[in-house]
């Protein structure tokens, strides 16, 4: 039978410390609670007053991504985050915390420890406006973890083993590839074309072809319903090349417009972005020392963030390569859960943590 007295510490301590890990990313925040896994999950876009000089939050998270493009002059959507660091240091803290009093809920008084992950690619300048940024969102602690080991942990990759583990993150704004041994990254390489490159090049290419403006969102919608990185099998029938309608406005006469697009135009549009991306896992590998080179090709290389769901992706990667490539289980969440298990098993995972801001 339990301890009264110890449950009754338990829940005293509960009431007052809150331990959470934050996916700072791009595009999406993801929030995890120590003890209760994933708890938001939410787009990295505040609303904000236009008419004020004063920061006067509207909305954050889904409310404000619905109102990108559609909102009236005196309401602006801000995505603070560009490229995977902080663009608006005023706008990325007052979304911190609207994350953090959601997290902590009806913890009164409670300033929580935060570990919080930042791209591996990132100047020291930029590092610590993340760590200034959470504190001045309500953090006591602040601890920084880079993207890919935190990605890497959340697969389930023995990161502290002596093998080498490959991890390649594509999230909205950063693609992390990084080699991983004995809890640190041996080879690192960060490039600034991900998600967000993605949809950029989807616009782009169809103004450029059709004379067609189309918003982010559609943009977006386009990469996710008929974006591939490769051909598809001639054989697989059910999964052959699309088509979808999209709407726009003619940059011709200025009116809307309807147009269907085909998966072969998409792929067209990617090509330059993912080029990018497996050059960088070229380079990588080239820095690799033969002994973990000899463990990648055993152990093939990981796919997580929101880019490793484009259709095809693994098999590019797999023909530039000559390497296997998996796809992580829930490729979204890996980041997260990477920090949530650094909270969880901190005396276990410290060695993977910046701890300039203090130790956890």
């Amino acid at each position: 039978m339990a301890n009264p007295i110890l449950q009754l510490l338990e829940a005293l301590r509960n009431m007052f410390t809150c331990d959470i890990g934050i996916d700072l990313g791009t595009a999406n925040t993801l929030v995890y609670m120590k003890g209760r896994g994933i708890i938001i999950r939410e787009p990295s876009v505040v609303a904000v007053d236009a008419r004020t000089d004063e920061l006067r939050v509207r909305c954050v998270g889904h409310e404000a991504k619905a109102i990108i493009g559609a909102a009236p002059n005196s309401i602006l959507a801000v995505r603070p985050l560009k490229d995977g660091v902080i663009a608006d240091f005023d706008i990325t803290a007052a979304m911190l915390q609207s994350f953090i009093r959601q997290a902590c809920g009806s913890r009164l008084f409670v300033r929580p420890r935060v570990v919080i992950c930042v791209p591996s690619g990132v100047t020291e300048v930029e590092r610590r406006a993340v760590r200034q940024a959470a504190a001045k969102a309500g953090a006591r602690q602040v601890t920084v973890i880079e993207e890919p080991m935190a990605a890497a942990i959340g697969a389930g990759l023995p990161t502290a083993e002596p093998v080498g583990s490959m991890i390649v993150d594509i999230g909205g704004g950063t693609a992390e590839v990084a080699v991983i041994s004995l809890s640190g990254i041996v080879a690192s390489r960060s490039v600034r074309c991900a998600g967000d490159a993605l949809d950029q090049s989807i616009t782009s290419f169809i103004k450029r072809k059709y004379n067609l403006l189309v918003g982010e969102r559609t943009a977006e919608q386009i990469k996710l319903e008929i974006g591939s990185a490769c051909p598809p099998d001639p054989t697989d029938t059910e999964h052959g090349e699309t088509t979808m309608e999209i709407k726009g406005r003619n940059l011709v006469d200025g009116l809307p417009k309807n147009i269907v697009v085909h998966s072969e135009d998409v792929r067209e549009a990617l090509l330059e972005c993912l080029v990018k991306i497996t050059s960088a896992i070229k380079e990588t590998l080239e820095r690799t020392p033969p002994e973990l080179s000899a463990d990648i090709i055993d152990r093939g290389i990981t796919l997580t963030g929101g880019g490793a769901l484009l259709r095809g992706l693994d098999q590019l990667i797999q023909s530039e390569t000559g390497i296997d490539v998996h796809v992580a289980e829930d490729p979204l969440d890996c980041v997260a859960k990477g920090a949530g298990a650094v909270l969880d098993h901190v005396d276990v995972l410290h060695d993977v943590l910046d701890t300039d801001g203090g130790h956890m």
